[in-house]
């Protein structure tokens, strides 16, 4: 391959936050873009922001970059190391974290620092490019809850597994007559639980953006148990949240959910729908099955799209950026435009419209 002019000469690779599928996918096409059309150093820097702070790096070798599209997890591990968040009488210890990031940044001489994240990372990406370094980004997460871009690799990953765990549940639904309640992640936004709730014929689908009345659900399970359908599905997204709460602030949630010894969500509605029907109901939290294994084809081609057009806006020094899906294209947009903020499910959207038409109730009458 013919190497290309580059702007960029050395840069460093982090990922933070939760793992998710694609991240290896991510990795390879930043690299292998880079180092084969670049002639680029590439400096991997170990678990996530923490790995800056400790000057945990080495550099990269082809070999290292190799054979890596399909496995899951990441080869550069990663954390949930929030370098700016500093908790009260813990401010010095957050300037210090911030200070060594810099340190180190200059120190490896890197002409730029590629941050593969969701919300949190990316946030802190754009906070560094304020303290005047050089940032690039990248979009990864299952909930798809970034701004800025219309997908985020993982995503198709999760929605496959979720999508396969509720057909799963089907059978065992169907053979003892019972309520089913699967709990997915999303904690602010219910992208995930709704088209896997779609995909997987969910009969209600709860989400963090749609409050639910727990007598519309019981109105609708016990209409369906008359039609003669003796079982259901319920998808619950792990932020849902009741009419009441969704009233309440913050500190009155947390607080009334302390109340009650339930561990999670999921299981807290297969309570409530116990109650409300007198219907058998059983509850299961799929977890980090979600986030683990292989990539899906899908977040494959992202993931390596995203990263592949990271190393061209690394080549032409356009840094300050996070690489995005806009519509049939890979692009990027301003990091200020991710930074702090959550992508929620329109309440119009028409996947939502798509479940109401089809039977799926939304956990309220009103929609």
């Amino acid at each position: 391959m013919e190497t290309r002019q580059s702007i960029t000469k050395v840069f460093g690779i982090l990922t933070a936050g939760g793992d998710c599928p694609g991240l290896n996918a991510a990795i390879r096409g930043v690299c292998r873009a880079a180092h084969d059309r670049y002639n680029m150093a590439v400096i991997g820097i170990a678990n996530g922001y923490r790995g800056l702070i400790d000057e945990d790096v080495r550099e990269l070798q082809p070999k290292d970059f190799a054979g890596i599209l399909t496995q899951g997890g990441t080869i550069l591990g990663a954390s949930r190391e929030k370098p700016f968040k500093s908790q009260p009488g813990d401010v010095e210890m957050s300037e210090e974290k911030v200070q060594a990031i810099k340190e180190h940044y200059r120190k490896l001489k890197l002409d730029c620092l590629v941050v593969l994240g969701g919300n949190g990372t990316n946030t802190t990406g754009y906070l560094l490019a304020q303290e005047g370094l050089n940032i690039l980004g990248l979009p990864k997460t299952i909930d798809n809850d970034i701004v800025g871009t219309d997908q985020t690799f993982g995503f198709h990953s999760a929605l496959a597994i979720a999508t396969e765990a509720i057909d799963r549940l089907h059978s065992t639904a169907q053979s003892h007559n019972r309520v089913m309640v699967i709990e997915l992640m999303g904690h602010k936004a219910g992208w995930l639980s709704l088209y896997a709730g779609v995909a997987g014929g969910g009969d209600v689908i709860l989400i963090p953006e749609i409050p639910y009345d727990i007598k519309a659900i019981g109105r609708h399970l016990i209409h369906r148990s008359q039609s003669g359908k003796r079982f259901s599905i319920v998808v619950v997204a792990e932020g849902a949240l009741s009419v009441e709460e969704f009233r309440m602030d913050k500190k009155e949630r947390k607080k009334y959910r302390e109340q009650t010894v339930i561990p999670s969500i999921g299981y807290r509605v297969a309570k409530e729908i116990e109650v409300e029907t007198g219907m058998e109901t059983r509850a299961t939290v799929l977890g980090y099955v979600q986030r683990g294994g292989i990539p899906c084809a899908t977040d494959r081609v992202l993931a390596t799209s995203f990263g592949t057009a990271a190393a061209d806006l690394l080549a032409k020094g356009m840094y300050g950026r996070m690489v995005a899906l806009i519509g049939n294209g890979i692009d990027s947009v301003d990091l200020s435009v991710p930074a702090g903020k959550t992508k929620p499910v329109p309440v119009n959207h028409y996947m939502v419209d798509t479940a109401i038409s089809v039977g799926t109730c939304m956990g309220t009458h009103r929609i």
